[in-house]
Order: C-alpha cells, then structure tokens, then sequence
C-alpha cells in the first residue's frame, strides 16, 4: 500500500505508476566490465531505469536493453553532474516513474560510495532497497599489478582511507597509518600526491615502496611504482586530473618492476 505522501509525491510530478517502485544499488567493481558480480550483473539487465557514476564504463551499459533510460549523475573533482542530494531525489522519482531503479556505483556501495545516505532518503518514501556488493577497487586494483595487501613477515594489515577530510585537510587517519606498519592504501589523494608523500616521510623512510596506479583493470591501466623519495620525478608521469589509488608500504616491493624500476634511478641518479 503506497502511503498519502507517496501518493501526494507521485501527483505532484503528474505520475502513473505501472510497476512497483523498488531500488537496487550495485557495486559494478573496480572499472573493467567483467568484473561486475554475476548478481550484479542479473540486476543491472532487470533494471527499468539506471543511475551510473563516473567510473562506469561503456562497455558495462551497452550489456543492457537499448530502450532502458541510463542516467548519467558522476561526480568528479570540480564537475558534479548532481549533487547527492539531486540523485537522491532524482532515485525516488525515477523509481516511481518507473519502477525499477539500479544506482550502479563503482567499486564497492559501502567503500566512499555514500550509500547509506541514498539508501536512507529513498527508505523513508516506503521505497524498498537491495544492495549489490562489488569487488572493491582499493584491493582489486593494487592486486591486479602484483601488489599483495598483506604478506607474511612484511604486512599483516592494511588501512583504506581518503587522504583529505570535506574542508580540504588531512585526514587523522593519514597520520595514525603512517605512524603503523600496515600497508596505505589511499584513494582520492593523486591532486595531493607530494603533499601526502612529505606528511607519510615524516614517519616512515623516503624509501618505503609507493605505487600510484590509475584507469585500474582498465586496458588504459598506468602504474607507476617508486619511493616517497621519489615523488617529485614520478608526478610528472601522472596525469593529476585523472582520479587514481595510492599505495604506500613495504608490499609494493612485490610490483615485477619495482627493483628494475629502483636501479635504473639510482643509475640516473649517479650520472
């Protein structure tokens, strides 16, 4: 039974609804198509309608009916195409207009996708909401270039986080990990890559193993593996516009390129 201010909603934005409004938000995985989950999958080809980010390839969406509405609503640094709360709203009315809505999330939902505030707005209309884990691109990634998140005798855990807080300054978490043995795995920080690699200096060694990695699993995919010394030579083969994952730690030594890559500098260096 729809409510009276689900029915109040629906006839103010002059809607009839046909099928039952329901939501599913799906992890598609860390960027390559088939790495989607094959519930995920079954979900996105049951979709009426589908709300994708940023980081959803094309080649994801052409597995779909031609004639299923896709709704593009990414946020990149500086180029919001929605703010949250415009596809929160734009989630319960689709799912009304429609019926059934897929919010296709990169990585994993529950991994910086803001899920629970989606999952929250459109739970209060009385609208029901399952939830499609995906393979995150904090561990998928860095494992796809030969870079374990834990090895015995080099790291026994590894810390995830973003490397700035909402006003733009470091998060703690930056801090305590350098502080820890764990392996540092930082998204959303290559626009801040050598202000983080002199913040980690300061409690690990300019030559601790670091990794940037961008377009992860993608056919495009870039590694660029180094030292926190190294830093200021390794920027200028990345492309900072471009979103990208950081890993810092004793593990990334397990990248095939690492000690080619480390001899080859200090030969420069030498010269």
């Amino acid at each position: 039974m729809l409510r009276n201010y689900q029915k109040k909603l629906i006839k103010s934005l002059g809607m009839k609804i046909e099928k039952e409004a329901k939501v599913t938000l799906i992890g598609a995985g860390p960027g390559s198509s088939d790495l989607i989950t094959v519930r995920g999958l079954k979900a996105l080809k049951a979709a009426d309608v589908v709300l994708y980010d940023a980081l959803i390839g094309e080649e994801l969406l052409r597995q779909m009916d031609t004639r299923i509405p896709k709704i593009y609503v990414g946020k990149r640094c500086g180029q919001h195409a929605f703010t949250q709360d415009d596809i929160n709203v734009l989630i319960v009315e689709k799912a009304f207009e429609h019926g059934h809505v897929v919010r296709l999330k990169g990585g994993d939902p529950f991994v910086f996708g803001r899920a629970h505030e989606e999952i929250d707005y459109v739970e209060s209309f009385g609208i029901p909401v399952t939830v499609v884990p995906g393979v995150s691109s904090a561990i998928a990634v860095p494992s796809g270039q030969g870079i374990p998140m834990t090895r015995r005798g080099v790291s026994s855990s590894f810390w995830v986080m973003t490397a700035t807080k909402r006003d733009g300054s470091f998060s703690e978490d930056l801090k305590f990990a350098s502080q820890s043995s764990a392996t540092m795995v930082i998204l959303m920080g290559v626009r801040k890559l050598a202000e983080i690699s002199a913040e980690v200096s300061k409690y690990r060694g300019s030559l601790t193993p670091m990794a940037v990695i961008q377009n992860g699993t993608m056919q495009n995919e870039s590694c660029i593996v180094g030292t926190l010394g190294d830093v200021a030579s390794a920027i200028s083969d990345i492309d900072t516009s471009k979103p990208g994952i950081i890993v810092i730690g004793d593990v990334v030594a397990e990248h095939p390129s690492f000690f080619e890559e480390e001899v080859q500098r200090v030969l420069h260096s030498s010269l």
